[in-house]
């Protein structure tokens, strides 16, 4: 590949990266429950100037380790409280990971070309573009499985001991950092991802007598954190690892609790604008197993965790992300393959897919956005049309692309990267408003800002909310209303008593609370209900679709 080709294909990676993760960054508000969460963490962790024990409203919140939430804070630290702030360690996290799979298939194939590809992607498929710019941990624990998987590949691929070595170590460091990311998964799906292919090669000596090595690297690596935590709250261990791990992946009890099958449409959703190159992808990884055994190491990492969250009970479609850096590696070389061999079949199949993908899409929100006389209750009102106009768009740009894709097959595949480019842009002012006031809370507490400055005590009865008005105002004493929800473990420690008020006690907590200053109380409403006439009258009342505020002004 020429210097010149090489830069073009440089300037366009960068340059859609800079459209899709970072250009939108600031334009969305920041949805709850998970996003105002691990703002909140991390501007309390700021705030009080400890990187060891996580606070949430300022309890003690044990639900993930530290090493995310550093990311969170650093962001914070450089860009300040803002929305960008929250999300750019997942941006980052997301081009390391980006920069990882470049470097990978570059060192897999010799290739710039199928590298470029492979980084191209990745990034525009539709799962890691839209939790990569979504402040979440999975974005970083997907770095340090990335970087787990890339480290095994020169395990098991160099010979010279010094090299052997480092990998080794390389890889208990990333095999560490993601343990302190999100807890003992991050050493479990390494394991898992290599097992197929250490039997394959009967590479069990090599596990054996190199593994501690890795072992002995990851423990170094967290043991200060991991006993500095245990100092500080000797619990912490007892509750991360049998609630955490053993309720959420393995009880009947479990959250998020899903059938086995569940992960096959996120698959399929999350593969686009890519999907029409999947099962090919796929194939070549096993029938192509023994003269590229490379191929197989990729199979192996996508399916092998894929298998395991589909098996265990608690599931969430963020849980597959570390599954598409190989499937974008497996993606590009197959794509590579079809373009020499002339059979484009795969690729016309991916523009169709793209094009009637984009079509029903942009019809569905027709009709749902009550531009149209359908019997449908529209999820627009008649004031949202250019919302809804913007959303219509979106898909229209997306089936565009495909059928730009159609075109010319071998020379415009390119164009499937476009289809997601102008929803991520622009997806941030398609959202409904009904959606907007449910999940985007800071909207609502924008409004009523003078009210809740004013307040000498905040409650609500909803965490998403809480962590979203604790954002807005900086301040973490926010109590909780009638529901702990995940706050049940931090508020059964006895000093947080008084961060908790049931609706019983309420009406007397109230009497006392309105001597010391003005209350407001934030309501999360049942669909097509007010405020429940239970409560003490408020001095002023605002309600916003399913959002209420109740004022109470300070006693005379």
């Amino acid at each position: 590949m020429s210097k010149t080709i090489k830069g073009m294909w440089s300037t366009i990676i960068l340059v859609f990266f800079a459209l899709v993760y970072l250009v939108p960054l600031n334009t969305r508000l920041l949805w709850q429950p998970d996003e105002t969460r691990y703002a909140e963490v991390s501007r309390e962790m700021l705030q009080r100037g400890d990187w060891v024990v996580p606070h949430l409203l300022g309890l003690r919140y044990f639900e993930k380790p530290v090493a995310g939430y550093w990311f969170n804070n650093i962001s914070q630290m450089i860009f300040g409280d803002s929305n960008f702030a929250v999300r750019f360690g997942s941006v980052f996290s997301t081009m390391l990971s980006a920069i990882l799979v470049f470097w990978l298939a570059n060192l897999m194939w010799r290739n710039r070309q199928t590298a470029y590809t492979a980084t191209l992607i990745y990034l525009s498929t539709t799962l890691v573009f839209s939790i990569g710019t979504y402040s979440v941990l999975d974005p970083m624990i997907t770095l340090w499985m990335t970087a787990a998987m890339v480290a095994s590949y020169f395990c098991l691929r160099v010979s010279r001991t010094p090299q052997k070595a480092l990998s080794w170590i390389a890889l208990g460091l990333a095999c560490g950092m993601g343990f302190m990311t999100k807890g003992f998964l991050a050493l479990a799906l390494p394991v898992i991802a290599v097992l197929p292919i250490i039997w394959r090669e009967k590479r069990f000596k090599t596990l054996l007598g190199w593994g501690p090595l890795a072992v002995l690297s990851a423990v170094i690596l967290s043991l200060p954190w991991v006993l500095a935590i245990a100092h500080r709250e000797p619990d912490f261990w007892n509750y991360f690892f049998w609630v955490e791990h053993i309720q959420r992946f393995a009880e009947s009890n479990a959250q998020h609790k899903a059938p086995f099958w569940y992960y096959l449409p996120v698959l399929c959703l999350g593969a686009l604008p890519w999907l029409g190159l999947l099962p090919g992808a796929l194939r070549d990884g096993w029938t192509k197993r023994v003269v590229r055994p490379e191929l197989f190491f990729l199979l192996s990492w996508a399916i092998m965790p894929l298998i395991f969250f589909s098996i265990a009970k608690g599931k969430l479609p963020t849980y597959i992300l570390p599954c598409f850096a190989p499937l974008a590696l497996l993606m590009a070389d197959h794509l590579a393959q079809i373009r020499q061999s002339e059979k484009l079949r795969a690729l016309k199949a991916n523009g169709i897919i793209n094009t009637v993908f984009g079509v029903l899409m942009a019809v569905a929100v027709l009709v749902i956005s009550g531009l149209l006389p359908f019997h449908i209750k529209a999820t627009y009102t008649p004031a949202e049309s250019q919302r809804a106009m913007i959303g219509i768009l979106c898909f229209a740009v997306w089936a565009l692309a495909g059928v730009m894709s159609l075109t010319d097959l071998k020379k415009r595949w390119y164009w499937a990267a476009i289809c997601p480019l102008v929803l991520a842009l622009l997806v941030g002012q398609a959202i409904p408003q009904k959606v907007m006031d449910s999940k985007q809370p800071q909207a609502f507490l924008t409004k009523n800002l003078a009210l809740l400055q004013d307040s000498r005590y905040v409650l609500t009865d909803n965490v998403g909310v809480a962590t979203a008005v604790a954002w807005t105002l900086k301040r973490s004493d926010i109590l909780m209303f009638d529901e702990k929800g995940e706050l049940q473990y931090g508020l059964s420690y006895p000093d947080a008593k008084d961060s908790f008020v049931d609706s019983a006690s309420f009406p007397a907590w109230l009497q006392k609370a309105r001597e010391e200053g003005n209350v407001s109380v934030i309501l999360r409403l049942d669909r097509n209900t007010g405020v429940k006439s239970n409560l003490p009258t408020a001095d002023q009342t605002v309600q916003i679709d399913r959002q209420a505020l109740l004022f109470y002004k300070k006693l005379p």
